[in-house]
């Protein structure tokens, strides 16, 4: 097993240098664009746009596109140069389908939700991505 000692470093692009990866397999509707969309103002960009030596994306389509929708000029990333060509195509695979394999504590996630909904925080708790009165 290869193990990283590489230490990752966040930098501001300027969104017009960064290229999607033409062959990303995932795709994101325009209500999840815009889901990520608010949960970028919610919350901040708190999770950067993975890119390699080309500033081609290799996880952050989703960000990159709400990231546009929302008129940023700047995004952080993390360049990600310790991968091979081939590694680079198996992890923007890996990097989705592994956490779509994850699961939810259905029991946990409704006291959660039911906080959010209830509390006097006065918080929309759609930002979380779940159509509430569906789930609820």
């Amino acid at each position: 097993m290869k193990t990283s000692k590489n230490k990752f470093d966040i930098s501001y692009k300027n969104i017009t240098e960064l290229k999607p990866y033409k062959n990303n397999s995932r795709t994101h509707t325009e209500k999840q664009v815009h889901q990520i969309a608010k949960s970028l103002k919610q919350f901040g960009f708190v999770n950067p746009i993975l890119v390699d030596e080309s500033n081609t994306i290799i996880a952050g389509n989703g960000r990159y596109l709400a990231a546009k929708e929302l008129k940023m000029e700047t995004v952080p990333t993390i360049c990600i140069s310790h991968l091979t060509k081939d590694e680079i195509r198996a992890y923007v695979i890996a990097d989705n389908k592994l956490a779509e394999n994850s699961g939810w504590d259905k029991e946990i996630l409704k006291i959660e939700l039911d906080y959010l909904m209830n509390s006097e925080l006065d918080f929309d708790a759609t930002i979380t991505g779940f159509e509430l009165p569906r789930l609820i």
